[in-house]
Formats: C-alpha cells, structure tokens, sequence
C-alpha cells in the first residue's frame, strides 16, 4: 500500500512541475552533459531503456536501477573538447525488501588556467575549475510500474568563487506484459543553489527539465528503438527567452518554425542491432543540436553519433562518438564490472 501513495506522489509532482518554464540562462550545465557511452550512441538522452544490467541508466531514470545491477562497479570518462574531461563512477546495491540504492558521482574538470588582472597582464598564477555531482539513487517496483529518486548534491568552484547546491531527479517507467516495449518519464534537476558563488549574489536557476520516452524491442528481429521528448517544459527551443536589458530593446520580429520543426528539435532518435548476445551496434539522431551546432552551408554529420558495446563475462564496454560540430567530435567510454562474478 505504501508504494502506490509513494507512486501518486511521484505522478503529482512531475504533472505540477511540467507547468515550469525554463528562463534564461541556467548554472551548473554540467549536469546535462552525457557521461555514458551507450547513451551517447543513442543521440543523448533516452530515459525509457530496459535493461536489467547497465549500470549507466540510472543517471538518465532512477527508476532504471534495478536489481540486476547490484555489486557492479561502473566507470565512465569522456574526452571532450579544449582539454576538458568529465566522467562518472557509481556502484549498486540491493537489499532485499528495502530496494535498489546506487552511488555515484558525476564530475567534470576545465584544466588549468593562466590568472591576468583586469587589464590583462599575466600574473603567471595557475587555477583550476571544477565541478562535482553526488548521486545518490533509489528505486523500487510495484508489479510492471518502476519508481526512483536521484539526490544530487552539487559543488561547483571556479578559481576562489564556489558554489553548492541541491537537485533532485523524479522518475518512473512503466513494461508491457512482454516486456518488449517500456515507457518513461522523469523530471530532472528539481533544485536550487545554496550558496551562491560571490557573497549576497543572487540564486540562478539550475537546468530542469521534464523527458518523456518509449523503447521496444521488435518481436522478431534483433533491433530496438528508442525514442524521448526532451525539454518538456518549454516548447519554444529555437527562441530562446531575452535576457532583461534585450526585453528594453525595440522588437525584431523573427519568422517562428513550423509546428513539425519544433516538435523535432524536442526528440532524440536511436536504435540498436543486436547481431550477438554480446556484442550491439548503435546509432542515434539529435536534430536540437544539428540546428543549433551546424554550419549553414556545410552541416556534415552534426548530430549523428554511433557507438557499440561489448560484453565480454564479469565486464561490459561501451563506446561512442558523438558528432558536435565541423571542429570535431566527442568520445566516450564505459566500463562496468559485475564484482558478482569470481575473478
């Protein structure tokens, strides 16, 4: 009985947020950044995934967590652009009659940086800049309906300025009775900051966001599909909002997208191929990032990523290429061990 009041609750909050709309620029973007390679091959974000094993889905829907991940250790770390690396550890377990509770933390580091003073001469000090991300997941079932929940303390410092906040990730999916097709919903970042970086700063908002997504399985062939809504709660993605000294300005109208384009830029594609039990072939299809990333008279390959996983015993590998702009690309790798398994 107390799982389907704890259902309901987690239904009425993600239906009251979905009514939020995001207003300008946001901090701790780090948290939006794909640390998973599978995910990654997939276009991004896909939050209605079932898969008993990977460890990475939890990230995207806590409900994800599911006892078939407990004791696997997982490891994942990106090689971004302009020297910046971030990546993601986290560890499972589950306890019988309790649920399924996982660890993890999310970082990302800028490098090291030259410090000058306002009018530019360098002083010849180094800083660095960091950001950190505590996960800390739960999740549960009630018959074919999963529920989880994310805590995600947060620490950001850039030189001597630091900041710390709170978020919360809210999610659950749902598997038909084949368990061939599964839905998902989940409403991401649900937080503030609590401190802010410079002394009686004013709080900016953290990126929320609500994703809605299916994932099935062909009955008789090995490929499954994915798709997921991303950025729910705010419509109009080719436009963002102006800041409060460009609401002064004199209006410039600008010919709005159609209906289907906008509707586009809220889906991200992807699709796997399972030739063998062990080993899949990945694709994806961002069409948000294509326009906002593309060069108009050369859009190349932008928003296209592939990937593949191996499974080999107590270890699974995964890789992707994620395709940002004409400079280059994105890569990824994961690496998650079942510690179930004698070495």
């Amino acid at each position: 009985m107390a799982q389907k009041y704890i259902i309901i609750l987690l239904l009425a909050l993600i239906v009251k947020l979905s009514h939020a709309q995001i207003g300008g620029e946001s901090t701790y973007q780090f948290l939006d950044l794909t640390n998973s390679a599978r995910i990654a091959a997939l276009g991004g974000t896909q939050v209605a995934i079932s898969d008993s094993e990977d460890l990475n889905l939890p990230y995207y829907n806590p409900s994800s967590l599911a006892a078939g991940m407990s004791n696997q250790v997982l490891f994942n770390f990106v090689n971004y652009f302009a020297d910046i690396n971030f990546g993601y550890v986290s560890y499972a377990r589950t306890f019988e009659g309790i649920g399924n509770f996982a660890l993890g933390m999310h970082y990302i580091n800028y490098g090291k940086f030259i410090e000058a003073t306002e009018t530019g001469t360098v002083t010849g000090n180094e800083f660095k800049a960091a950001e950190y991300a505590m996960n800390i997941i739960y999740s549960n079932q009630y018959k074919r309906l999963k529920y989880g929940v994310n805590l995600k303390p947060v620490f950001s410092v850039f030189e001597s300025y630091n900041s710390f906040g709170i978020a919360l990730d809210l999610g659950i999916s749902y598997s038909s009775k084949n368990e061939l097709t599964n839905v998902g919903l989940v409403a991401k970042n649900i937080g503030t900051q609590i401190s802010t970086y410079y002394q009686n700063g004013e709080r900016e908002p953290i990126p929320f966001d609500i994703q809605a997504g299916i994932s099935s399985r062909l009955s008789h062939a090995p490929v499954v599909l994915h798709a997921t809504l991303q950025h729910l709660n705010n419509w109009d993605l080719a436009n963002p909002e102006p800041d409060e000294e460009e609401a002064n300005e004199i209006f410039v109208y600008e010919p709005q997208e159609s209906f289907g384009k906008q509707l586009m830029r809220h889906m991200v594609f992807g699709i796997e191929l399972l030739p063998s039990k062990n080993f899949t072939i990945r694709a994806g299809y961002n069409y948000q990032r294509r326009q906002e990333l593309m060069m108009e008279d050369h859009a190349s390959t932008v928003g296209f990523s592939l990937g593949f996983g191996v499974h080999i015993k107590r270890y699974r590998l995964d890789f992707a290429t994620s395709r940002f702009h004409l400079a280059g690309s994105s890569n990824l790798f994961s690496l998650a061990i079942n510690l179930n398994e004698a070495f």
